[in-house]
């Protein structure tokens, strides 16, 4: 087998509260490694104990990137986040360290790891098109419709993935141009780096939910109420009209804590609210990350050993 000269990154993935941030910075701590933070909410500044952002002593103790690089006022793309991450990556392996990348961001994944490109956007009218076709003939003929224009993706998406497959024969209706065309014109802007993903997610969901609260009232104990007044009273953020249309306070939590606030709601109520928010969250995440079919699912509690084993085999080779 050829030698592979490219660098290596790990990428720590998994929904809020699955442990990303406690395994990173130890491996970064035992393999000199730095950790690239892959989180929407904490490129913010001021987002602090909602955002579950690590301690100024771990930050000490780890060299972290993209964290408190934005006003909460401020909005930051996918893309961004790819040309900054990018670059991280670049100099962390230039210092001969590792670069560890973890959060729960799948857009910003996805941007990073497997490109950007201009492909159309989504457009109702063609989806609905799309799908009263489907409706009549069913998905099998729809896919067989994609495998005429698109072999490569027909190849690549199951006839029973409706959801895949409409987006593919809507790009191609919208540019003509087939979807795997964007995806390849996508990787070019890969990062140079063999990647080891690694999902992190218990096996029993309650668990999760468990986690997630327990986290939650940790953060109220911590001043999360607290924090959002100070945000409220930035002049940045009072100069908003709407506030929670900004990327920052839409983050979850922070809307939930922000309607209590303005009274919306009791304090009963935004604990419920924000717990029930960040379950969406968690719930979305572990479907983002069942596409990724590259990625090992481990149960950071049970699975430990078996984690230990991956990283081990990965680093050797």
């Amino acid at each position: 087998m050829s030698h592979d000269p490219r660098p290596i990154a790990i990428a720590l993935m998994g929904p809020t509260a699955s442990g990303k941030t406690a395994l990173a910075l130890e491996w970064a701590q035992r393999l000199g490694g730095e950790i690239v933070s892959v989180d929407s909410a904490l490129v913010y500044r001021g987002l602090d104990v909602g955002a579950a952002k690590p301690s100024a002593l771990e930050r000490q103790t780890v060299t972290h990137h993209l964290i408190d690089i934005r006003e909460p006022w401020q909005r930051y793309s996918a893309a961004d986040f790819a040309s900054d991450a990018r670059q991280a990556m670049q100099a962390i392996a230039g210092r001969g360290r590792l670069p560890i990348l973890a959060g729960g961001t799948g857009l910003y994944f996805r941007a990073l790891l497997e490109g950007l490109s201009p492909m159309p956007e989504a457009d109702p009218a063609t989806r609905a098109e799309i799908a009263a076709e489907a409706a009549q003939q069913g998905w099998a003929r729809m896919h067989e419709q994609l495998a005429a224009i698109d072999p490569l993706a027909a190849a690549r998406i199951k006839p029973g993935d409706p959801q895949r497959i409409q987006r593919a024969l809507e790009v191609y209706r919208l540019s003509g141009k087939p979807i795997s065309a964007w995806q390849a014109e996508s990787r070019l802007q890969r990062p140079p780096f063999r990647v080891l993903k690694l999902v992190l997610a218990p096996e029993q969901r309650r668990t999760l939910h468990t986690r997630i609260e327990q986290r939650f009232d940790q953060m109220l104990a911590a001043g999360f109420l607290d924090e959002v007044r100070q945000l409220r009273q930035l002049p940045g953020l009072q100069a908003v009209a709407e506030p929670l249309d900004l990327p920052a306070i839409r983050a979850v939590g922070y809307r939930q804590a922000w309607e209590h606030l303005d009274g919306a709601t009791s304090a009963a109520e935004f604990r419920d609210r924000a717990i029930f928010a960040t379950r969406q969250l968690a719930k979305r995440q572990l479907t983002w990350l069942r596409g990724e079919l590259d990625a090992r699912w481990y149960d950071p509690q049970r699975q430990r050993a078996a984690l230990e084993s991956a990283l081990a085999l990965f680093v050797a080779a």
